[in-house]
């Protein structure tokens, strides 16, 4: 064996192993950008997964914000019906209480205008347009919260009545509210009622239910008149004590009735 030979023999395990540590780097080398490119597709994962949380708490949320009512607008004529009212001034429901104001609720893009363009086209609908020219009584009452947004929506029903004489604006709190839902009436309807209900206890809400507001209005009148008669009745025959259910007066004008007119009695 000669001397290069022997050299040969001697080194070449050690060059075997270099290049295995070669081939061993190479593949940590591509194991490694591996790792790297699944961390960096975990890392998009991640990112889009939470860019679509955010969109969902958006959409939800802003569906649940729309389609949350903070007010209802009371219409009564004969027609009775009420509105829901969001935050952003938006009809969201419309539900009638007899079968003039379910027929009215299904007008046409009355749902998801702004409360006023409703009333407005509520107004020009001409059963309604006829009623009002027959000297029908219409009130409209705002049911909501004492504030500023309550306000806001009263004086904008003001505001689409002015042209009318015999349309008469109120403003309740949702709690005067729950009792005329209980009995079946709308509000302007069951406030009647109450009003009807001193002079002739007796009366049920079922009789008025399709009662015009002038009609009611008209038998609040005459049972009125026959109260007071029947009170100078007993006057001169010198009894001391007055009849039930007295008259009290016609509370029924444009404009806002004082907080004390508008509790229930």
């Amino acid at each position: 064996m000669t001397m290069n030979n022997a050299f040969k023999e001697l080194f070449s395990p050690i060059q075997a192993e270099e290049t295995l540590k070669d081939h061993t780097k190479e593949f940590l080398a591509e194991q490694t950008q591996g790792y790297t490119r699944v961390r960096a597709v975990k890392r998009k994962y991640h990112f889009y997964a939470a860019v679509c949380v955010c969109f969902l708490v958006m959409l939800f949320g802003g569906r649940w914000l729309y389609f949350t009512p903070i007010a209802a607008i009371s219409i009564d004529i004969n027609p009775s019906m009420e509105m829901g009212i969001n935050r952003f001034d938006r009809v969201i429901s419309v539900t009638g209480f007899n079968e003039e104001g379910r027929k009215l609720s299904s007008m046409p893009d009355v749902k998801y205008k702004n409360y006023t363009d409703a009333i407005e086209q509520i107004l020009q609908d001409d059963s309604i347009a006829v009623l009002l020219s027959d000297d029908e009584i219409m009130t409209i009452t705002v049911i909501g919260p004492n504030g500023q947004q309550s306000e806001k929506i009263l004086s904008g029903v003001e505001a689409c009545t002015m042209r009318q004489g015999n349309a008469y604006c109120y403003f309740v709190t949702p709690e005067e509210v729950a009792s005329a839902h209980e009995t079946g009436l709308s509000c302007g309807k069951y406030r009647a009622f109450l009003e009807l209900q001193l002079l002739d206890p007796d009366i049920t809400p079922e009789a008025v239910q399709n009662m015009t507001m002038r009609e009611i209005r008209e038998l609040i009148d005459s049972l009125s008149v026959n109260s007071e008669t029947d009170t100078s009745s007993y006057r001169n025959q010198g009894h001391g004590h007055h009849g039930h259910g007295g008259s009290r007066g016609n509370r029924w004008r444009n404009g806002r009735r004082a907080d004390t007119e508008m509790k229930n009695p």
